[in-house]
C-alpha cells in the first residue's frame, strides 16, 4: 500500500534512520533508489519512481549505467533525478581513480580493475584510455585518447606516445571497453597493442598491460600471455 501523502515526510525520515542504523545492506534495491531520489525530489512519494526505474532497467546497475536521456524518459523522472543518478556513478569512478592514484605503487592489473569497471563497464560507446605511470609505477594521469561509436574507435599510436612523453611517463597501461560485452581482443586490438609496444620500447617507455573491459568482466593482455 502506498504511503499516505501526509506521511511522506515521516517515511523519508524513517529511510534515513534505517540507513544510519544499518547501512545499505538492510535495504531492498528499490529502497536504496528511493532514498537517493529523496535528495533529488523534495516532495511526494518516490517509491513508485524507484520501482519504475528498476522495472525499466532491470537492476540498480542498469539504472546507474543507463544514458541520462533514457532515465529522463521514465515517467516522473526529471533532469534533477537523472543528474543525481549519473553523478553517483561518476563519483564512484572518481573515488576509485583517486584511490588507485594514492597507491605508492601499482604492482598488478587487479589493483586497477575496480576503477576500470566503474569508469567504463556500462559505457554504450567504445573508449580508449591510457593510464600514465612514473618510474615508481605511480599513476600520473588517466586520459581518454579516443571516443567512438561501438566497435569503431580509432586510436593513433603516435598520439598515445606523444601524450606519454608530455607527462614524462616511464610506463603506460592501455585500457578500452567492448560495449558488446565480449572481452576477447580482436585482431585489430592485438595489432594496435603490438604497434604501441614496439614504438614505446624505442622511446624507453614500458607498456605494462592492455585491459579490455566488458559488462562484468575484464581481459588482461599481460595475464593472458599476449604481451611479452
Amino acid at each position: 500500500m502506498a504511503d499516505h501523502p501526509r506521511d511522506n515526510k515521516g517515511h523519508r525520515e524513517r529511510l534515513r534512520k534505517k540507513y544510519r542504523a544499518s547501512g545499505i545492506d538492510a535495504f531492498h534495491d528499490y529502497e536504496a533508489l528511493e532514498l537517493l531520489l529523496c535528495y533529488a525530489i523534495s516532495r511526494g512519494d518516490v517509491k513508485p519512481l524507484a520501482k519504475s526505474l528498476l522495472k525499466t532497467f532491470g537492476s540498480i546497475k542498469g539504472v546507474i549505467d543507463a544514458d541520462m536521456a533514457d532515465i529522463e524518459k521514465v515517467r516522473g523522472i526529471g533532469p534533477s533525478s537523472a543528474v543525481a543518478l549519473k553523478l553517483l556513478k561518476d563519483l564512484c569512478a572518481l573515488y576509485l581513480k583517486q584511490q588507485a592514484m594514492e597507491k605508492p605503487q601499482i604492482t598488478c592489473t587487479s589493483e586497477l580493475v575496480n576503477y576500470c569497471k566503474a569508469a567504463m563497464g556500462g559505457l554504450k560507446d567504445e573508449q580508449f584510455r591510457v593510464i600514465f605511470l612514473d618510474a615508481q609505477n605511480r599513476i600520473i594521469d588517466v586520459e581518454t585518447i579516443q571516443e567512438g561509436i561501438v566497435n569503431q574507435a580509432v586510436v593513433y599510436p603516435r598520439k598515445v606516445l606523444e601524450n606519454a612523453l608530455k607527462r614524462k611517463a616511464s610506463a603506460i597501461i592501455l585500457l578500452h571497453n567492448h560495449p558488446s560485452g565480449s572481452i576477447r581482443p580482436s585482431d585489430a586490438d592485438i595489432r594496435l597493442t603490438r604497434t604501441i609496444q614496439e614504438t614505446a620500447r624505442i622511446l624507453d617507455i614500458l607498456v605494462h598491460d592492455h585491459i579490455i573491459i566488458g559488462e562484468n568482466r575484464f581481459f588482461s593482455f599481460r595475464e593472458e600471455g599476449i604481451m611479452n
